[in-house]
């Protein structure tokens, strides 16, 4: 299927499926209850799960990993990055590098896995009078083979930070897009990690979040040919790419050549947009594991059983912290920012 503008228009899977130099996006939309005194949900709630892996989505949220606090317990990554977007929600994150945060509510987190680390990514259920509903996206972004063993590193991207751009159509209707990376008609988005493929403007990466009134219409900035342009529509009802109608829940793969007007539907629309020229690098990825060939995926492995990408200083697999507790990142140096 596809127009001048539209090269692909396909279903969306899980996890989400993206071009180079993105490896996939996972979307991640739960209608989490009350939390109980451990900031999980109460008993009732778990019942008729396999806890330690529970993605069924029962009751309209997954536990995933997560026995106690849903979330992502410690595990290790190599060779990429993960850029990791919270709409709605709490994210507690700790690193095997004594790295720390909690994020929440329009705030982004940037970790360059590097040579390697280990991190948890948990979601607190702090509210224990209402309910905890989380929304968020992980990108995961490769690294190009001279940064495949960069030391890790992670930043915040705090929601009063991001660039936040509202287009008017010639109605009044508004488009509103959050930079997360890239830059849109002279705003440029916070810096990334310096070690990453998004660090060079060349590369023309781009992340945004877009969020478009109902009828409202928006026609995408000119960019270079060499890049990868991949819309994701995920909620709303349907939107209409120079003539091609396009219900909710599909990938749009996008022309850059050509000139491309969106135009919304009679619902509020969102999407997500990641653009960004190739790396036109071999990918071997087992697991969370991202190389260049099958060998490296073996030494990683190795050096993976050995060292533990530096172990895990916390006492619990499930880290959280305490519920009172507000927006912090704690790094590896000793900084802290606190919001």
């Amino acid at each position: 299927m596809s127009n001048n503008s539209i090269l692909q228009v396909e279903p969306l899977g899980s996890p989400w499926k993206a071009q180079d130099p993105f490896l996939f996006c996972a979307y991640h939309h739960d209608e989490y209850p009350k939390g109980n005194e451990k900031m999980g949900p109460d008993a009732d709630h778990l019942k008729g799960r396999n806890i330690g892996q529970d993605f069924t989505g029962k009751d309209g949220f997954s536990m995933y990993h997560g026995k106690v606090v849903p979330g992502f317990p410690f595990h290790p990554h190599r060779g990429f990055e993960t850029v990791t977007v919270v709409k709605k929600g709490v994210v507690d994150h700790c690193d095997s590098f004594g790295g720390a945060g909690r994020y929440k509510d329009g705030d982004a987190q940037w970790l360059t896995a590097g040579k390697g680390v280990q991190h948890s990514e948990m979601f607190p259920l702090l509210n224990a009078d209402k309910d905890n509903p989380l929304e968020l996206f992980q990108i995961w972004l490769n690294l190009p083979k001279k940064s495949k063993l960069v030391e890790p590193h992670y930043k915040m991207l705090w929601k009063e930070t991001i660039p936040v751009i509202q287009a008017q159509d010639e109605n009044g209707k508004v488009t509103e897009i959050n930079l997360i990376a890239g830059t849109l008609n002279g705003t440029k988005a916070l810096d990334p990690n310096p070690d990453s493929w998004a660090a060079d403007p060349e590369n023309e990466v781009a992340i945004y979040t877009i969020k478009m009134d109902a009828g409202a219409t928006w026609t995408f900035p000119d960019t270079v040919e060499e890049v990868n342009m991949n819309l994701y529509f995920y909620e709303g009802d349907s939107i209409t790419i120079d003539g091609l109608d396009i219900n909710v829940n599909n990938r749009i793969a996008l022309n850059p050549k050509a000139k491309k007007t969106i135009a919304n539907g009679s619902k509020e629309a969102f999407l997500l947009l990641l653009q960004g020229k190739p790396i036109n690098e071999p990918v071997a990825q087992y697991g969370p594991f991202v190389m260049n060939t099958q060998q490296e995926i073996r030494e990683t492995i190795h050096e993976f059983q050995q060292t533990q990408f530096g172990g895990w200083p916390w006492p619990m697999k499930e880290q959280v912290f305490e519920r009172s507790k507000g927006r912090f990142a704690h790094y590896a140096d000793g900084t802290e920012e606190l919001k």
